[in-house]
C-alpha cells in the first residue's frame, strides 16, 4: 500500500468565498449571484496543490437544512469553486446545529470521511478556517489548525496552531512550516 497523503482542508465561506458580516457574524451567500470567490483564493490553493497537498473543502451548510439553499444551487456553487482552483474534493454537512450529526464542524466527520475516501494522513494535514468550529474539527481530527482571523465577534473557544489574515497568508504559513520541517 502507498503512503497516505497530506491534505489541506479548507473551510469555504470566509476562506475561499466572501461572506457578508452582520452583527459580527459571517453570513454565507444563498444564491449563485451572491457567491463571490475571494481574489487571493485561486493562487493560494494552486500553491498548496503544487506543493503536493490534496486540497479538500469541508463546509457546514445549515442553510440547506433550513430550506434557504437547494442542492442544485449548492452544486453550482461548488462547480464554480472547482473551476476557479484545483480542489480535489468538496465535503458538505447539510445539517443544522440541532441535528446532532457527526459531520457538522466542530465534529471531525467530514475530515475523517475524506481521509478514508482519499487515503489521507490526518496528523500530517492542515485545517484552515475562519471560525472556532473549523479549529475544533481540525483538532479533533489530529490536524494542524490555521485560523483566518476575520474579526468576528463570536467567542473563539479554541486556540489555533497558526493564525493568518487570509487564505494566501495561511498557504504561505503552511508552506514555510513544511519547508522548515522537510
Amino acid at each position: 500500500m502507498s503512503a497516505r497523503r497530506r491534505a489541506v482542508f479548507l473551510d469555504r465561506d470566509g476562506v475561499l468565498v466572501a461572506t457578508e458580516v452582520r452583527d459580527g457574524k459571517p453570513i454565507a451567500a444563498l444564491t449563485l449571484d451572491g457567491f463571490a470567490i475571494l481574489p487571493e483564493a485561486p493562487a493560494a490553493v494552486a500553491a498548496l496543490k503544487a506543493a503536493g497537498f490534496v486540497t479538500v473543502v469541508a463546509t457546514n451548510q445549515p442553510e440547506m437544512a433550513r430550506g434557504n439553499v437547494d442542492s442544485a444551487t449548492m452544486e453550482a456553487m461548488h462547480a464554480r469553486l472547482k473551476a476557479a482552483m484545483p480542489i480535489d474534493a468538496v465535503y458538505v454537512c447539510p445539517h443544522d446545529s440541532g441535528e446532532g450529526c457527526g459531520c457538522r464542524k466542530p465534529a471531525p466527520g467530514m475530515l475523517v470521511q475524506a481521509a478514508d475516501d482519499l487515503d489521507l494522513d490526518l496528523p500530517a494535514s492542515y485545517m484552515v478556517g475562519d471560525r472556532w468550529r473549523d479549529v475544533g474539527a481540525g483538532r479533533a481530527a489530529g490536524c494542524t489548525t490555521v485560523l483566518i482571523e476575520r474579526g468576528y465577534t463570536e467567542p473563539e473557544r479554541l486556540e489555533p496552531d497558526l493564525t493568518a489574515g487570509d487564505v494566501a497568508e495561511a498557504a504561505a504559513l503552511i508552506l514555510d512550516r513544511e519547508n522548515a520541517v522537510g
